[in-house]
């Protein structure tokens, strides 16, 4: 996996979003999807994932970041749903301890800032899941 730091990361975080449009036309902004994981070597983010807790554990951990459910039971999959500034993360709840977390950016310009500062304050990393990069 290859690593994006410094002025790059804005770059390819917003590569390939896939606006288009010409005068006249609608504009659609695909959502993009983003892996949250802590690396178990924090100088090596090839080195596996370390455990980021259980459920409960998460949802304390992301709500100084204004991450966290929106109240409802849940989905018949066994996930819960939190809310936070241009994003949504789906968490499993039938798992007891978590290693990973999909991060659906649904408005870039907010989701970023608070992705990359949760990011540095938890020592977590950010991985695109189409291409294996790691950022954050």
């Amino acid at each position: 996996m290859s690593e994006v730091r410094g002025p790059a990361l804005l770059h390819a975080m917003r590569a390939g979003c896939g606006c288009g449009g010409s005068a006249g036309e609608s504009w659609f902004v695909p959502s993009r999807q983003i892996v949250l994981f802590q690396p178990e070597d924090a100088d090596d983010a090839g080195a596996g994932m370390a455990e980021l807790g259980s459920p409960r554990r998460v949802i304390g951990t992301l709500q100084p970041f204004n991450v966290s459910p929106d109240g409802s039971e849940g989905t018949a999959l066994g996930t819960t749903t939190l809310h936070g500034p241009g994003l949504v993360v789906d968490m499993p709840t039938a798992a007891e301890v978590l290693s990973q977390l999909m991060v659906t950016v649904v408005e870039e310009d907010t989701a970023w800032p608070v992705l990359a500062r949760l990011c540095r304050d938890l020592g977590w990393r950010m991985m695109d899941p189409e291409s294996g990069r790691t950022f954050g």
